[in-house]
């Protein structure tokens, strides 16, 4: 997808897009279950016994938890914030030459939707657009007191890839996404470079990972954490001390980011990404008097996050998995246009 320069005046997405869901294939329900529900603390539903459904606020989910054997998530739904909004990253997307489906029934009622266009995004990650949430009835049932969502959306994903030039433009072009600023550190002896995206006032709902030099990509999943924002550093540590207690893998401890000031720690999901639960980080005011000034880092943590379970096991892994990345092309969203 190509990232042309845009004229000033010409319409922006910029503050009109939020992520608004995600969907996980695996076949690990009832161990979902107890690490969404007893583990994170939030609300869980059963779909029939082939799916869960899961609430942090009104909208009536915000993650899809169904019978699959990808054991990852397949696809992320963006939240638009009115049709005029929709019908441009639809004419983006022609432009593009990317293929949209527009799907309702009962396949947008599973998502928690009236209607979505659906769409094939970066490393082949299903992308879908949609305006009107359905609303959840009754009232949540979590043991956390509540996460931070409203026009900022679900949190944050990132994802590791071997084209994080095309994944920029990608999300530059389609979303009008704004960078905050970027990190780089040096890990099992490889030197990362991430990138950090907003879409709104969130100081990233996208970041985006690459190897310097030799571009390869470690992760068997196709990202490698997805973020909640808890409303209280009490949420944050409680879920940390019942996970570890539960017997789930600690992937990094709790820590503060240096860039948007997030204070988290890392979990490893039943299907091997990772969710990361954090309080407190930077909203990103557009004040026209100031602005923003992306900013750059060395390290991704400014205290802690040390890691609980990086075993010469996992290590080895990660390698072998980042040379035989080497072997295959990685999906370009529009390429073909």
């Amino acid at each position: 997808m190509n990232n042309p320069v845009k004229n000033p005046s010409s319409p922006s997405l910029f503050g009109r897009v939020s992520l608004g869901y995600g969907v996980i294939e695996s076949r690990k329900l009832p161990e979902w279950r107890r690490f969404a529900q007893d583990g994170l603390g939030l609300h869980v539903d059963s779909v029939g016994d082939q799916a869960l459904a899961m609430r942090i606020d009104h909208h009536r989910l915000r993650l899809l938890v169904r019978e699959g054997a990808a054991e990852d998530v397949v696809a992320f739904g963006w939240q638009l914030d009115g049709d005029d909004a929709l019908q441009l990253a639809l004419s983006r997307l022609r432009a593009a030459g990317i293929e949209v489906r527009e799907i309702s029934g009962a396949e947008a009622a599973e998502r928690g939707v009236e209607r979505l266009w659906a769409f094939t995004g970066p490393k082949r990650l299903r992308f879908e657009l949609f305006t009107r949430p359905l609303v959840g009835t009754g009232p949540l049932a979590m043991r956390a007191s509540g996460f931070v969502t409203g026009t900022m959306g679900l949190g944050h994903f990132a994802m590791t890839t071997r084209e994080p030039e095309a994944a920029l433009a990608f999300f530059q072009t389609l979303f009008d996404a704004r960078l905050s600023d970027t990190i780089e550190d040096k890990l099992n002896g490889v030197t990362l470079e991430l990138s950090f995206l907003r879409l709104n006032p969130r100081h990233h709902s996208v970041a985006i990972a690459a190897t310097r030099g030799t571009r390869m990509n470690p992760l068997r999943t196709a990202i490698h954490h997805l973020n909640l924002q808890a409303f209280s550093l009490d949420d944050v540590t409680e879920a940390y001390r019942r996970l570890r207690g539960m017997g789930f893998s600690i992937a990094n401890a709790i820590g503060q980011h240096p860039n948007d000031r997030e204070l988290s720690f890392y979990v490893a999901s039943p299907s091997g990404f990772e969710i990361e639960l954090g309080w407190n980080p930077i909203v990103v005011h557009e004040e026209a008097e100031t602005g923003w000034t992306p900013g750059h880092y060395a390290g991704i943590s400014l205290w802690g996050h040390f890691p609980e379970n990086l075993t010469l096991a996992s290590r080895l892994g990660q390698m072998g998995r980042g040379l035989a990345s080497l072997a295959r092309k990685e999906y370009v969203a529009g390429a073909q246009a």
